[in-house]
């Protein structure tokens, strides 16, 4: 057992996407699952809470900050092998994975591209865009036991994979990812079933066009890590596509044509979800129900490029934008009976 390389009131704004929030009160950073099992061992001797931190591109620290410790892991060894298997640890950022995926003509992570943050913690959100998700290509996943700090290697189907959901996000306080196995296509054919992919790429489109094309639509969005782009502070979507009843989707639709949002029923974006289920479009919803893009309320705001993003343009703080989110929510199911869920978690 060795000793952990605790800090002290470390900021952890900067260590987000979203640049916002207090500081830990104690903080380490785990570059091995050695050094994790130290920083877990000793915040259980201390009796403290633990946060685990990857790339902080889908968390929102509270003002006053996380009173236990947080744990950033940076475990970054990356290995592509035979057959499109990759290893890749928890704190390697994701964009090196689909990249090296992409180059070697592998094929299951290409719409996956210009999605911020860490491999880690992809299996937990269960990441998924342009009609992929992580889900379909994960052959396994490496976490440390909380309990008993012993490791285990998951099968996707222990993993309770579900729309942008996993058993980790649902149990946060039972595993610590430290790895993932991905299985992907080696001279497989790209994924192009996603209708704005589909309008946006040619017949015979390969794995390195289609990604192009990502980027390329995720830019004009606003939903790619851009220094000069004024929309840059944001957790990326941040509310998910609410999953209603399919009676709950024609409701909403004659409603929508019968208040002039929609000139037919083909003007309200949804798709089948499965099991009479539909998956509505949240930013639909939003600018329907009165929110538009580039709205402001003070240093915070929609962003300009997409109804899904909130954006922190400087000098604001936590409580103001959860407070604009909470409005926003208010609007939608006030417009119509639909409540949307929030997608980054708050560090609580």
């Amino acid at each position: 057992m060795g000793t952990p390389d605790i800090q002290r009131d470390v900021p952890l704004a900067p260590l987000t996407t979203l640049g916002l929030g207090g500081p830990a009160k104690y903080f380490v950073p785990a570059k091995s699952e050695g050094s994790l099992i130290d920083a877990l061992r000793w915040a259980a001797d201390e009796h403290l809470p633990v946060a685990i931190l990857g790339g902080g591109s889908n968390i929102i620290v509270p003002d006053d900050g996380y009173g236990g410790l947080v744990v950033h892991m940076q475990i970054r060894d990356l290995a592509f092998l035979e057959g499109g298997r990759i290893h890749a640890g928890a704190g390697v950022p994701w964009e090196d994975v689909v990249e090296g995926a992409v180059f070697r003509g592998w094929a299951g992570l290409e719409c996956l591209t210009g999605i911020p943050g860490s491999t880690g913690a992809t299996p937990i959100q269960n990441v998924g865009a342009y009609g992929q998700e992580v889900a379909e290509v994960i052959q396994r996943v490496r976490v440390a036991r909380r309990d008993t700090l012993d490791f285990e290697e998951l099968d996707p189907t222990d993993c309770g994979f579900g729309y942008r959901d996993s058993s980790f996000k649902r149990e946060p306080d039972r595993f610590v990812v430290t790895a993932v196995d991905f299985l992907l296509r080696p001279d497989g054919a790209p994924t192009i079933r996603y209708a704005e992919l589909t309008n946006h790429v040619t017949s015979g489109a390969t794995l390195v066009d289609v990604r192009r094309a990502v980027l390329d639509l995720r830019r004009r969005k606003s939903m790619v890590l851009d220094p000069d782009d004024p929309n840059r502070r944001s957790a990326g979507s941040f509310f998910l596509n609410p999953i209603v009843s399919a009676e709950q989707a024609y409701e909403l639709v004659e409603r929508a044509l019968d208040d002039g949002l929609a000139s037919s029923a083909s003007d309200v974006p949804r798709h089948p979800a499965g099991e009479g289920r539909v998956k509505l479009a949240a930013g639909w919803l939003i600018e329907k129900a009165g929110i538009a893009k580039g709205t402001r309320r003070g240093a915070v705001g929609v962003s300009t490029n997409h109804a899904l993003a909130l954006v922190h343009h400087g000098g604001g703080t936590t409580t103001e934008l959860l407070a604009f989110a909470t409005e926003i929510r208010r609007c939608v199911e006030d417009r119509f009976g639909v409540r949307l869920e929030r997608e980054p978690r708050l560090l609580a």
